[in-house]
């Protein structure tokens, strides 16, 4: 089953390297996460993304100036008041959308967080745009939230209208880089869920090694399905149910088997 979906145009980068003065869009924040990384997170998410997932809770996000404007210095001030209890509690995560369509804002951010409130830094990314930066912009990034939406390259493309090498070549590169990284998996019953999906998802995310702390199996919802009329596209899934807990748990369980710490 295939849907045409809309493409995105990936924007070029918004400001140069490493510039405090420089400017991004902004969808919205949320000062006490505990989904988004480990422990309490203060998460920026960014506007625009180039995947279109027929599964997307937020497709408000896709087009990068639906975000209101903002600089570097704007994002601090949101997070310097709660820095002292985040240094202890958790950190930052970028999120979106994808933050790495505004890779230099993202970038310039997370090195003063980094500079000037000592945070761990977070990013929630399907890693399709990191060709685009040099291995450097990785060096304020402690801990890399990888998103890989489906193992099998035809399906992956029908589900998100985007290439799943790029994401799987991200994967690979953040293991040379000794970057510890934590998979997010969408179980999305008819689309992720079948026993051989999941076990070569399994394989695959086992064969990255020690650098994976963690595997997350994320049961799919409808809680975003009211988004879709908004921004002009049929939503596709309105009659997938949201996977029980029993079958989140035996999903959890083949990646467990693999030796892999599964939540």
């Amino acid at each position: 089953m295939t849907f045409d979906l809309p493409r995105a145009r990936i924007e070029p980068p918004l400001c140069a390297p490493h510039a405090a003065a420089c400017h991004g869009f902004l969808h919205s924040l949320e000062s006490g996460a505990a989904v988004d990384g480990p422990g309490m997170r203060f998460v920026f998410f960014l506007s625009g993304c180039q995947f279109r997932c027929l599964y997307c809770h937020n497709p408000d996000t896709w087009k990068l100036h639906n975000g209101r404007e903002v600089s570097v210095e704007d994002l601090l001030a949101e997070v310097a008041p709660l820095a002292s209890f985040l240094k202890f509690a958790g950190g930052v995560t970028f999120s979106g959308g994808e933050p790495m369509m505004q890779a230099e804002f993202v970038n310039a951010t997370a090195r003063e967080i980094k500079a000037r409130l000592g945070l761990h830094v977070a990013l929630d990314t399907q890693g399709h745009l990191h060709a685009r930066v040099a291995d450097d912009w990785f060096d304020p990034i402690d801990l890399v939230m990888l998103d890989i939406k489906h193992i099998d390259p035809e399906r992956h493309q029908a589900l998100t209208a985007q290439a799943l090498k790029p994401t799987l070549d991200c994967a690979a590169r953040m293991v040379r880089l000794g970057k510890k990284m934590r998979i997010r998996y969408v179980l999305v019953p008819g689309w992720t869920d079948g026993a051989d999906e999941v076990a070569r998802m399994a394989d695959y995310v086992a064969s990255l090694g020690p650098s994976v702390e963690l595997v997350e199996v994320l049961p799919f919802h409808q809680l975003g399905r009211a988004k879709w009329a908004g921004v002009g596209t049929a939503y596709q899934l309105s009659d997938t149910p949201t996977p029980s807990p029993d079958e989140a748990e035996a999903a959890r369980a083949v990646f467990r088997a693999r030796g892999l710490i599964a939540c």
